[in-house]
C-alpha cells in the first residue's frame, strides 16, 4: 500500500521533504479525554495495552485531532519482561511494578526469549490492526525499550531514584548482568523484527536509563553523539540539553536527528509555543534529516489545543524554510 504521507520515512533517510515531519512522544495518552474514556472501558492500563482493538483505537486518536506525520504503536516498553514471567502491574501514582524481579544469577538463568506470536501476540495483532486501519495515511512506528533500560526495571522491580540494585549487580557480578543483557538483547531484536514483520514501518529504541551510567559502565546521550551516530541507526533522538545545530554538526550527516523541544514549552502561551517551534527549526537549519519531536513525552495535564498549535506551527514554519 502506497503511503499518502511519507515525510517521516524520507526524513529518516535524509531525503528532501516539503515540510518537517512531526510526531510526539506519548502522543496517545492521558492528556486526551478520549484516551481517558477508552482506558476506563479497558479497566486498567494493562487491560488497554493487551487489547489490540483498544490499543488500535488510542493509537489513532491523536491523528484524528492533529496533523501528525506518524502514528506510534500504543504499548509499553515493559511488555518483554512481563512476557518473561515477571508479573507487570501499574499502580496509580506509582508507575510500573514487577511481582517477581530479577535479583541474582539463578533468577537470570530462568529467563528465556519470549515467543513473539504467542506470549506477545497481542502486540503483533495490534500492529497488524493499526496498519490496516491507517489505510496508508501515515507510517506506523513500532518500538522497544533498550536492553539496559529493561534490565534496570527487571532488577529494581520498577522505577528507581538511584538504581542501587542494578549498579550493585554490575559491580558485584558483572557476568550475571551480562547474561541478563544477552537474553534481553536477543528478546529486543526478536521483538522489533516481529513488529516489522507485522507492519511497523519505522522502529524506535527508547533508552530511558542509559544516561545514568558512569562512563566506564556505559554511555549516555549528549556526550556520546559521535559514537551513537556510528551505531547503524538511521536516526538519533536528542533532548533539549543539546542544541540541534550541535547535534547535527557532531554527527556529520550520518544520521537524521529527532527532537528536541522541551515538553514544558506546552504549558506556555500559544505565542510562546510558536516562537519556540521556530527557534527549534532554526537551530537545525536548512536541509533534510530533521524529525520534529519533544525531548521527552507529553504529560497528562497538557492542553490538547496547545499540542495543535505546536504541530501546525512546525508545518507552517518548516514549509517556509525548505530550500
Amino acid at each position: 500500500m502506497t503511503l499518502q504521507n511519507d515525510r517521516l520515512l524520507r526524513a529518516f533517510a535524509r531525503q528532501p521533504v516539503d515540510r518537517t515531519p512531526v510526531w510526539l512522544m506519548r502522543q496517545a495518552g492521558r492528556y486526551l479525554p478520549e484516551y481517558r474514556a477508552t482506558r476506563a472501558v479497558a479497566g486498567s492500563f494493562m487491560g488497554l495495552a493487551t487489547n489490540p482493538e483498544l490499543a488500535c483505537e488510542v493509537t489513532l486518536q491523536p491523528l484524528r485531532r492533529f496533523d501528525l506525520d506518524a502514528a506510534i504503536l500504543f504499548s509499553d516498553i515493559l511488555t518483554i519482561p512481563d512476557a518473561m514471567g515477571l508479573g507487570l502491574s501499574f499502580e496509580t501514582g506509582e508507575g510500573p511494578r514487577f511481582a517477581r524481579p530479577v535479583r541474582n544469577a539463578a533468577d537470570i538463568a530462568r529467563l528465556a526469549v519470549p515467543d513473539m506470536e504467542t506470549e506477545l501476540r497481542y502486540v503483533m495483532d495490534a500492529v497488524r490492526l493499526i496498519r490496516r486501519e491507517l489505510g496508508g495515511k501515515v507510517p506506523l512506528i513500532g518500538f522497544s525499550g533498550s536492553p539496559f533500560t529493561l534490565a534496570c526495571y527487571m532488577v529494581e522491580g520498577g522505577g528507581s531514584d538511584n538504581f542501587a540494585r542494578v549498579k550493585a549487580l554490575a559491580l558485584d557480578d558483572p557476568a550475571a548482568l551480562h547474561r541478563l543483557l544477552d537474553v534481553v538483547t536477543e528478546s529486543v531484536i526478536a521483538y522489533l523484527a516481529a513488529q516489522r514483520a507485522a507492519g511497523a514501518q519505522a522502529l524506535m529504541v527508547f533508552d530511558t536509563w542509559g544516561g545514568m551510567l558512569s562512563p566506564h559502565l556505559g554511555k549516555g546521550n549528549a556526550p556520546y553523539l559521535e559514537e551513537l551516530a556510528a551505531s547503524g541507526a538511521e536516526g538519533l533522538g536528542v533532548d533539549w540539553t543539546v542544541s540541534l545545530a550541535d547535534a547535527r554538526s557532531r554527527t556529520g550527516g550520518k544520521v537524521a536527528i529527532q527532537g528536541n523541544l522541551d515538553p514544558s514549552t506546552l504549558y506556555a502561551s500559544p505565542d510562546a509555543i510558536r516562537r519556540e517551534v521556530r527557534r527549534t527549526l532554526d537551530s537545525y537549519g536548512h536541509g533534510p534529516g530533521h524529525v520534529f519531536n519533544l525531548g521527552h513525552g507529553l504529560s497528562p495535564d497538557m492542553d490538547p489545543e496547545h499540542v495543535r498549535v505546536l504541530v501546525d506551527a512546525v508545518h507552517e514554519f518548516s514549509a517556509r524554510s525548505q530550500p
